[in-house]
């Protein structure tokens, strides 16, 4: 997709950060916009889970710049990005097990008749079967309890309560890691959706199928800096591979080739 000529809706300049005697980033550019959906790889150890946490305003960078929608903004903390309209999915989801899907939806943000303690069922009901169905996830029912839901059922509300705030940018943390192949792909396809639909996404996985499925771009950090970019178009997963792990691409190359005559050799 043709981003140059517009604004990110995100955009860091120079981020780095430092957690003792580690370097955990080092003056990290990085950039995403509305509409775009950037994969976020790298090896243990890279950065991107220092990247993301700073994104979300855990971590508070040393140094560097941190722009919104083409304004520099001062972020102090998580509450700060929320209110930018940036939200993350981490792994564990955060859902809880003993409550229906309506209420995960709610958590903390619930809907109470004339400000006492008494939930707006009917309405919370209401806005929770219509975010579902804009989103095209499919439940058994919005007052099935999320205990009894499949992981990509899971994961799938997990994403639908961070985007139902009025979320600008999405970021999702391994969405598709211990799902099986019928659940990564209702995943995907929720993210492919969140993407046309106008949303920024930012995917961190290592796992580099999904990443050339849902991704316009991919976002290679290396030992806590941003070492490549590439167009998904454009790319081969070798030259991908070969950008997290500091091989040459060649080496990389001849690597997948013995791997594929090694596989026809036992098939034959």
């Amino acid at each position: 997709m043709a981003v140059a000529e517009r604004t990110p809706i995100l955009e860091l300049k120079g981020i780095s950060k430092r957690f003792g005697a580690v370097q955990a980033l080092s003056e990290v550019d990085f950039e995403v916009y509305a509409g775009e959906a950037v994969g976020l790889v790298g090896d243990n150890g890279a950065g991107k889970s220092t990247l993301v946490k700073t994104i979300a305003g855990i971590n508070i960078p040393d140094a560097g710049e941190y722009i919104f929608s083409g304004k520099q903004v001062h972020v102090s903390g998580p509450t700060d990005v929320t209110k930018l309209g940036i939200s993350t999915v981490y792994q564990d989801l955060a859902l809880c097990d003993n409550l229906d899907v309506v209420n995960n939806l709610y958590l903390g943000r619930e809907e109470l008749v004339n400000l006492v303690p008494v939930l707006r069922e009917e309405a919370m009901e209401r806005r929770a079967t219509k975010v579902l169905r804009d989103l095209a996830v499919k439940i058994p029912h919005v007052r099935t309890p999320v205990a009894s839901l499949s992981g990509g059922q899971r994961q799938s509300v997990a994403v639908a309560r961070s985007v139902m705030w009025d979320a600008k940018l999405v970021m999702l943390d391994e969405p598709t890691a211990a799902l099986g192949v019928s659940q990564t792909k209702q995943v995907l396809e929720l993210i492919r959706r969140l993407r046309d639909q106008g949303l920024a996404v930012v995917v961190i996985s290592h796992n580099m199928a999904d990443v050339f499925e849902v991704a316009d771009r991919i976002v290679v950090m290396r030992l806590g800096r941003r070492v490549a970019t590439f167009d998904v178009r454009e790319a081969s997963r070798e030259e991908v591979v070969s950008a997290i792990t500091g091989a040459e691409f060649g080496k990389i190359r001849e690597a997948a080739d013995a791997d594929e005559a090694r596989e026809g050799e036992v098939k034959s």
